[in-house]
C-alpha cells in the first residue's frame, strides 16, 4: 500500500537526520503512526514495560553515548507515567528528548480521548516544552527541540505529538535544511585567563564541576586540565553531596579551600550553599556557568566573596581555560596530591568489614568482589542505585563508565539504566547495584531484557527495609519509632528467573566469587540476590594527622 509523507514520516526521518539509531517506547494509540513509519526507517524501537522506564533508558544513553536520547510514550496517562523519570534526567543535566503522543489539536477544548495539557506537566521538569502545531512544522520543532536538548546546561525537553499532525500529509517545503547541533557558549580567552590567574594567586583553589562534564570527552578535558594547571579538578554528581562516600575524605579538603571555581556547577544543598563550615567562611567563589541565573542565586549566598562571574557552557569554558593554563606550573603540587589522597582514602577497617548476623553480609563483603570484573575491560560500566546500598557501592567500586541516580537523589532507574547500559556498550561487562526497594520499581524490565537479548548483573543488596529512611528514623526519632520501612526478605533471584533470566541468592562471602563468575558467563540478564546487614552509608573521614 503506497501512502502520502505524513507527519510521522517527518518525525522518524527528522531523528534519523540527527544520528539517532534507537528510540525507547512504550506502544499506545497515539503513537501508532510513528510506529508505522519506523518500519521504513533504521530506527530500531526498544520496547519497554513502563513509560518512566523508557525515560530513564534514554537517559543512560545518553550519559553514555553523548547523544541526545529519545524516549517516546502515547498521551495523556503515558506521558504522565513518563514525566516523573525527566527529574532524574534533569538534575543529572542528561540531554533526552521525551516524545508524547497528543490529543489531536482540532479536537482541543472538545473533551478528546485522553487530552491533558500536556506541556504544562512537562514544563517545570524540562528546559523546554511544546506541542507539534502541524504535520508541516514537525521537522522543524523536533530539530529545535534537539538542539535544544544539547545547548547550555543539557537536559531533557518534552515535545507533545498530536495525532492529527503525525497522519496529516507534508507539503513538499515541509523539510529545510537545518542543523542539530547546539550553538556553543564560548568562554573569551580574557576572562579564562583572568580566572586561572586567580585560581594560581590562591593557596588552595579548586575547581568544582557538575554533572555534564562528568562524562565523555568533557571528563577527558576536566582532567586534562588538572594536569594543566596543577589545581584539583573534582566532579560532583551525588545527592549526598560533600559527603558522597564516592569522593572518600574530600569534604575535609573542601573545607580548607580558599578559592574555589564553580564550572557549570550550582552552588546548592549539595555544596551546603556555600556557608561554613563545610566551606570556609572567606572562601572566595568563581562561577562560569551557561544560566545567568546561577550567578545571581550564588551572590544571595555568599555575596561579595562571587568574585568573578562569566557565561559560557561547560565542555567550551573547560577548552578556553586550557587554553590560558601556561604549562609546568607545580605550585600546588602538594594541595593536589592532598586532595586527591583524600579523595581516594577509604578506612582500613573496611578491608576486613563483616557482619555480626548470621546469613547476612556486611555491604563491604558483597560489593569488594566486584571490582575484579569491572576491571576486565576497558570500557565497563558501572551502575548504583538505591539509598544506603548504593552510597556503599559509589564507595567500593569504579569503573571507566559510571551511571549513578544523581543529585536528584530519586532512585528506581538501575533496572533500566543497565538496560541501556546493555545497547550503549554491547561488549562490556555492566554492573548495576541496588537496593531491595529499588529493585521493585521496574522489575518488569526483566522481561525487555530477556526479549532483547541484553545481559548484564543486577547486584541487589537485600536487607528487607527501606534502610536509608530507616536509619534517618532511627537517628532521629530513636529505635521505638520505627515505621513503615519493612520489606519482605523476598527473592529477587526467583523473580530473574521466572523471566528467564539467571539467579542467584547468595548468603556466604565465600560464595560470591563464583556466582558471580557463573552470573557473567551465562550471558542473560542476571541478578544476585545478596542478603546483607542494613548498615548506614558511610561516612568517610580521614583521622587527624599528628
Amino acid at each position: 500500500m503506497t501512502r502520502s509523507r505524513n507527519g510521522a514520516d517527518a518525525l522518524v526521518q527528522t531523528l534519523a537526520s540527527a544520528g539517532v539509531k534507537r528510540i525507547f517506547t512504550l506502544s499506545g494509540n497515539h503513537i501508532m503512526p510513528v510506529f508505522d513509519a519506523c518500519i521504513d526507517a533504521d530506527i530500531d524501537l526498544i520496547h519497554v514495560r513502563h513509560e518512566g522506564a523508557a525515560v530513564h533508558m534514554a537517559d543512560a544513553w545518553a550519559r553514555l553515548t553523548g547523544e541526545v536520547g529519545v524516549a517516546m510514550v502515547t498521551g495523556g496517562p503515558g506521558h504522565a507515567n513518563a514525566v516523573s523519570a525527566l527529574y532524574t534526567a534533569a538534575m543529572a543535566e542528561s540531554p533526552v528528548l521525551l516524545l508524547s503522543g497528543h490529543a489531536p489539536n482540532n479536537q482541543l477544548g472538545m473533551g478528546a480521548f485522553q487530552e491533558m495539557r500536556q506541556a504544562d506537566v512537562a514544563e517545570p521538569l524540562t528546559k523546554w516544552s511544546g506541542t507539534v502545531a502541524g504535520a508541516d512544522g514537525m521537522a522543524q520543532q523536533v530539530g529545535q527541540a534537539i538542539r535544544m536538548a544539547r545547548a547550555g546546561r543539557p537536559g531533557p525537553v518534552s515535545l507533545g505529538l498530536p495525532t492529527d499532525a503525525l497522519e496529516t500529509a507534508c507539503s513538499a517545503q515541509a523539510d529545510a535544511p537545518q542543523s542539530f547541533e547546539a550553538v556553543p557558549q564560548a568562554l573569551d580567552a580574557e576572562t579564562a585567563a583572568s580566572l586561572i590567574r586567580r585560581l594560581q594567586a590562591a593557596k588552595r583553589p579548586l575547581i568544582l564541576t557538575g554533572p555534564a562534564a562528568m562524562r565523555g570527552r568533557t571528563l577527558a578535558r576536566a582532567r586534562e586540565l588538572e594536569s594543566a594547571c596543577g589545581i584539583p579538578v573534582v566532579g560532583m554528581e551525588s545527592p549526598r553531596g560533600i559527603g558522597d562516600p564516592s569522593l572518600g575524605a574530600f569534604a575535609q579538603m573542601l573545607a580548607q579551600a580558599d578559592c574555589i571555581l564553580l564550572l557549570g556547577k550550582r552552588l546548592d544543598f549539595t555544596l551546603k550553599f556555600g556557608q561554613a563550615p563545610a566551606i570556609a567562611a572567606d572562601c572566595l567563589f568563581l562561577q562560569v556557568d551557561a544560566e545567568a541565573a546561577e550567578f545571581e542565586r550564588t551572590r544571595r549566598v555568599v555575596g561579595a566573596r562571587l568574585a568573578e562571574c562569566a557565561l559560557a557552557d561547560a565542555a567550551c569554558a573547560l577548552e578556553a581555560l586550557l587554553q590560558a593554563t601556561a604549562a609546568g606550573s607545580d605550585r600546588h603540587d602538594a594541595w593536589t596530591r592532598d586532595v586527591r589522597d583524600a579523595i581516594a582514602y577509604r578506612p582500613p577497617a573496611w578491608q576486613t568489614a563483616s557482619s555480626t548476623l548470621a546469613g547476612r553480609m556486611h555491604p563491604v563483603q558483597a560489593l569488594a568482589p566486584l571490582q575484579k570484573l569491572l576491571d576486565s575491560h576497558p570500557d565497563s560500566v558501572f551502575i548504583a542505585d538505591g539509598g544506603e546500598i548504593g552510597q556503599w557501592a559509589q564507595a567500593c567500586l569504579h569503573a571507566p563508565n559510571r551511571v549513578i541516580n544523581g543529585v536528584a537523589g530519586s532512585i528506581g532507574a538501575a533496572l533500566p539504566f543497565a538496560l541501556a547500559a546493555r545497547l550503549a556498550r554491547p561488549d562490556a561487562p555492566v554492573v548495576t547495584v541496588m537496593g531491595d526497594g529499588t529493585f521493585g520499581f521496574h522489575t518488569a524490565e526483566i522481561d525487555t531484557a530477556v526479549r532483547y537479548k541484553l545481559p548484564f548483573i543486577a547486584v541487589v543488596g537485600n536487607d528487607a527495609r527501606w534502610n536509608a529512611e530507616y536509619q534517618i528514623q532511627l537517628r532521629d526519632y530513636g529505635k521505638d519509632r520505627l515505621i513503615g520501612c519493612e520489606l519482605l526478605p523476598a527473592r529477587y533471584d526467583a523473580v530473574t528467573a521466572a523471566f528467564g533470566g539467571f539467579g542467584r541468592q547468595v548468603t556466604d562471602p565465600l560464595q560470591l566469587a563464583a556466582a558471580i563468575d557463573e552470573a557473567h558467563r551465562c550471558a542473560l540478564p542476571a541478578c544476585l540476590n545478596i542478603m546483607i546487614e542494613g548498615v548506614p552509608a558511610p561516612n568517610v573521614s580521614r583521622p587527624a594527622q599528628a
